[in-house]
């Protein structure tokens, strides 16, 4: 009986200690953000989504071999004579078309390397991490402006205009292959006639030395 009692108080006294916790918390200001019409507040270096402002972005490369996962694929076109590729914000004309800017967000350690070797900043850490789904495939990003007729116009342009130049580079040395054979030819043309008029002269003495 005596310890039937003894379990007994032991058992109100847990329940006691428990209710006081809760009981002290009911009086309490709420602490509980509601989520996601509320957001907490993030520090102000928060490492999250990578953005790139591709109006700004020159093709140079430098955050693709910055990134150690390797989850940043870029592709870039040389911009033709008469092609109007535009200006960075900061005034910097720009040379390449950028005909594809990948990045796959699911591979990123969020190491933040990219973003500092940028010479126009164009990327940069962003403040959103909510961004999941379903499928992998669509946590590559893609930032390039062009749209894939506007890629493929481009990359033949510039084909067209590398062979319209070697086809150039190719006739001017044909050109001047041909301009120094007939100089050469000329050039010994001209020393055979310089040679003619001292073989008479020797034909000339070999006949008065006969007749003497």
């Amino acid at each position: 009986m005596k310890q039937y009692l003894k379990n007994t108080w032991i058992a109100l006294y847990t329940i006691f200690v428990g209710m006081k916790v809760t009981f002290k918390h009911l009086f309490e200001p709420a602490v509980t953000i509601q989520y996601p019409d509320v957001k907490p507040p993030l520090p102000e270096r928060a490492r999250n989504r990578l953005h790139v402002n591709i109006d700004d972005c020159i093709g140079c490369n430098q955050c693709m071999r910055a990134c150690p996962a390797d989850c940043i694929d870029i592709e870039t076109v040389r911009a033709v004579p008469g092609d109007e590729v535009g200006t960075t914000s900061g005034g910097q004309k720009k040379s390449l078309w950028v005909t594809k800017f990948n990045i796959d967000i699911a591979k990123c350690c969020f190491c933040q390397l990219c973003v500092f070797p940028c010479p126009t900043e164009c990327i940069y850490m962003t403040d959103v991490y909510e961004y999941s789904e379903y499928k992998r495939d669509n946590l590559v990003y893609q930032f390039s402006a062009l749209t894939p007729e506007e890629v493929t116009e481009k990359k033949e342009k510039f084909e067209v205009f590398m062979a319209e130049k070697e086809a150039a580079k190719l006739a001017a040395a044909k050109a001047k292959a041909e301009a120094a054979a007939k100089a050469a030819a000329e050039k010994k043309q001209a020393e055979t006639k310089k040679a003619e008029p001292k073989k008479e002269d020797s034909n000339d003495s070999k006949e008065n030395k006969t007749e003497q």
